[in-house]
């Protein structure tokens, strides 16, 4: 069972344990790709191939073999039956697709399944401007395990940066902070350094701003970050770990 497979639903969570009342321990994406590394009844144990995440998914819906050629670029993309007849479902960001058919407007992924070219970039494309990424997910809700339109956590806020750039970074905070380097202690801040702490990370916008999925504000957004590197020590009793850089 170790062939490599696609996923091509539009998202589904990944579960510790082949049960929904398990942890929710991340999310797959429409195109990532991974190996059955087992079955089990209805649930399949999967390795992600891109950063070697291990869980369980239920849903079935993959494919062994696609030349994936675009990639999701907006926050979400709207899944039309036909071209100008919308759905209510969503390709979240950095989904990635095959274009099977296409016409002035719309490219089409799979049967009844059509996306607006605006939501698209080419499967190569490089997008170096790391704010314009995170900034698509401000006030998105912060979901333990997600990477998605619908929620997102903190290591997935930043993972999703070096996944759209087809780029290894780990899933994982406890990860992340072994694997970037960097320094304990900062006097000052600078566009593109990370804060990591224990179970937690943030990204600076500038010497004065940083940006992170925020648990107990329960979203994304823009903070302080003197103000948010003391807030987290006076309420969850957690100091600065680690700072490192973006390196793109």
């Amino acid at each position: 069972m170790q062939n490599n497979f696609y996923f091509i639903g539009n998202y589904s969570n990944i579960y510790k344990k082949p049960s929904k009342l398990s942890e929710v321990t991340s999310q797959i994406i429409c195109g990532e790709k991974f190996k059955i590394l087992s079955k089990n009844k209805n649930w399949i144990k999967i390795k992600l191939l891109f950063d070697n995440y291990v869980g369980y998914i239920q849903n079935k819906q993959f494919i062994q073999k696609i030349n994936l050629n675009y990639k999701v670029s907006n926050l979400k993309a709207r899944i039309f039956k036909r071209p100008n007849l919308g759905t209510k479902n969503y390709l979240t960001f950095g989904s990635k697709v095959l274009a099977i058919d296409e016409n002035k407007n719309y490219i089409k992924i799979q049967k009844n399944k059509w996306i607006k070219k605006i939501d698209i970039k080419k499967i190569n494309y490089k997008e170096k401007n790391f704010i314009k990424i995170f900034k698509k997910f401000l006030q998105v809700k912060y979901v333990w395990g997600g990477k998605s339109y619908k929620g997102i956590d903190c290591s997935a806020l930043l993972q999703i940066f070096f996944y759209y750039n087809n780029l290894f970074y780990p899933r994982d905070t406890k990860d992340q902070i072994k694997y970037s380097r960097g320094k304990l202690k900062k006097r000052t801040f600078k566009k593109g350094d990370i804060i990591f702490w224990k179970g937690h990370v943030a990204i600076c916008l500038n010497s004065k701003k940083l940006i992170h999925a925020y648990g107990p504000e329960k979203k994304v957004l823009i903070m302080p970050i003197i103000k948010t590197i003391k807030r987290i020590r006076e309420t969850a009793n957690l100091e600065v770990k680690k700072i490192a850089r973006i390196n793109f």
